[in-house]
This record gives structure tokens, sequence and C-alpha cells, in this order.
């Protein structure tokens, strides 16, 4: 889904979720958001890629600063991907079990993130790191990169711990509101620090802030 800017918009499948249920967290305030906002002062039509589900103040946000703005929902692409391959009229069992991980994860990104090389200024990713198998974070990655333009941002969160409940996320007044969400039915892991930094090492810089609801915020800049 892209929303702002004129003609040449990049067609994406939009995606219809299931609403929130009560999480009680509120709004948490954000270093993390905040140095990512002051990085893009200045951007003008500058385009911001949203990898998390659609919510309509976060898009409001940054088209009321001049931005388009194109929404992917990686998670529930991944979790689509994923049943549509343990389906009917799959390779048999045996047969799936020899596909690589890799090839999984190549196989994946034939249809998610295909943008031109340096198409986007910024990208929110959310938590959606934690919850992808190893190999279709360390590609898509490497895809976030190439469709990343020289000096822009990633604002990426990562759980300290596994969370309870599946969680989501929109700009609200004085920071970030987050919500539970109903489960996709994936597994949540935890990345070490040098495991993030060997993931983002092709990045010209990261910064982490630490929060204290367990989410560690990082901000990658290319």
């Amino acid at each position: 889904v892209i929303v702002g800017g004129g003609p040449d918009k990049i067609g994406q499948r939009s995606v219809r979720l299931t609403g929130p249920v009560e999480l009680g967290a509120g709004v948490r305030p954000s270093n993390g958001l905040k140095e990512f906002l002051q990085l893009l002062e200045g951007e003008e039509c500058g385009r911001l890629l949203d990898l998390g589900s659609a919510r309509q103040s976060t898009v409001s946000f940054f088209l009321e600063r001049g931005f388009r703005v194109s929404t992917e929902d990686l998670l529930r692409s991944w979790s689509e991907f994923q049943f549509a391959s343990s389906s009917a009229g799959s390779p048999p069992a045996a047969a799936a079990n020899e596909i690589s991980p890799a090839a999984r994860a190549e196989s994946f990104l034939r249809h998610s993130l295909s943008y031109p090389r340096e198409t986007f200024h910024a990208v929110l990713a959310w938590d959606v790191f934690d919850y992808l198998e190893p190999e279709v974070v360390q590609i898509i990655v490497v895809r976030l990169h190439e469709i990343m333009r020289p000096g822009g941002a990633i604002l990426a969160f990562f759980h300290s711990r596994p969370p309870e409940v599946f969680r989501n996320y929109r700009l609200a007044e004085g920071g970030i509101e987050v919500t539970a969400e109903r489960a996709l039915g994936l597994q949540p892991r935890c990345f070490q620090n040098r495991e993030l930094l060997n993931l983002f090492g092709q990045f010209r810089t990261s910064k982490t802030f630490v929060g204290r609801d367990q989410l560690r915020e990082a901000l990658i800049m290319k």
C-alpha cells in the first residue's frame, strides 16, 4: 500500500488486518524515534517504508510532513508464505524438508520488498526481525540496504526477552503507542548485541537505546 506522492507509485498488495486488543501499556516515550525524526528533517518529498501493519496515525504523521509512505506488513506476508508452503498442493513433507532455509528465504523475497534500488529515505521496522527465521532476517537486511538511499535510517525494536503477547506499534502524541494483536503463530527470538552488530555490519553506523519495557531501540544508518 502506498499513499502520498505523484504518479511514480510502486504497487504493493493491500492487507486487511484484525483489530487490536487492549494491552494497557499506553504511550511510551522513544529516544530512538526522536533521533529518527531528527535525521529526516529537511527531506523534501521523502519516501518512508513501514514494515508493520498499517496504522492511520503513523501514515498521517508522515504525510503531513511531505513524505510518501509505503506499507508492507512483512510478518503477515511471512506467515501467509509459511502457510502456503505447507498447504495442500505443496511438495510432500519429505521433499519440503530438503529445501534449505536460505532457499526458503530467497523464495519469500521474490514477492516481498520488490522496490528499485535507493528508493527509501527511512524504514520503520518495529520488532519484525525478532519474529523471522535467521536466514530470512539476513536476506531482508541485505535487501533493505539495497532499497535505501545513502544517509537513510532504519528504526527497529528488539526484545530483551521473549514478549508475552504479539505487539503492534503506531505513532501517537508523546511517543509510540503499543497495542497487543492477535497472534500470527510466529515465535519470537532475542538477538544478542554481537548478533545485531554483525547483522547490520554493512551499514555505516548504528545506535541503541535500552528501554525499561524490555525493548531495545536500534537506529541504523546507511
